[in-house]
């Protein structure tokens, strides 16, 4: 059986003080992102901007200014190769799993060439929307 995994990005709006990964960020298009990969998925994970793969319940982390939004192709390449090593670490690159993701072109675009040999499925559901059209896919929906 097909488990189907979110993987939601970070945003730049956060609480000001250390939380639990699902509770630091704290905009209305994060909230909303969030609720439906708990709804949807069998399991989700949040994708970084500086710490990779985030277990949504994992320890409490600082808020940070960091985003893909922007950078270098070497720095998102680097940052695509630490979270296809986290992913794999976590079991999730397998023919078994559908990933489910819930990011901009930024936190995908060279992520996928380093995992789509690994037998894993891959969906963007918001692929080509702007933001105002991919927040109301998600409003829609939850």
């Amino acid at each position: 059986m097909t488990r189907e995994i979110g993987l939601v990005s970070c945003v730049k709006t956060k609480r000001d003080e250390p939380a639990m990964p699902k509770e630091l960020y704290t905009s209305d298009y994060f909230e909303k992102m969030h609720f439906y990969a708990e709804q949807y998925h069998d399991d989700w994970w949040i994708l970084s901007a500086k710490h990779g793969l985030l277990d949504p319940d994992g320890e409490p982390i600082e808020p940070y200014d960091e985003t893909l939004s922007g950078a270098r192709v070497a720095t998102k390449r680097e940052w695509a190769e630490r979270v296809a090593g986290q992913l794999d670490e976590e079991g999730l690159l397998s023919d078994d799993v559908t990933l489910v993701l819930h990011a901009g072109k930024d936190y995908y675009e060279e992520l996928l060439p380093l995992i789509e040999d690994r037998g894993v499925s891959v969906e963007i559901p918001t692929e080509g929307l702007r933001i105002g059209k991919t927040k109301a896919w998600y409003k829609e929906r939850i």
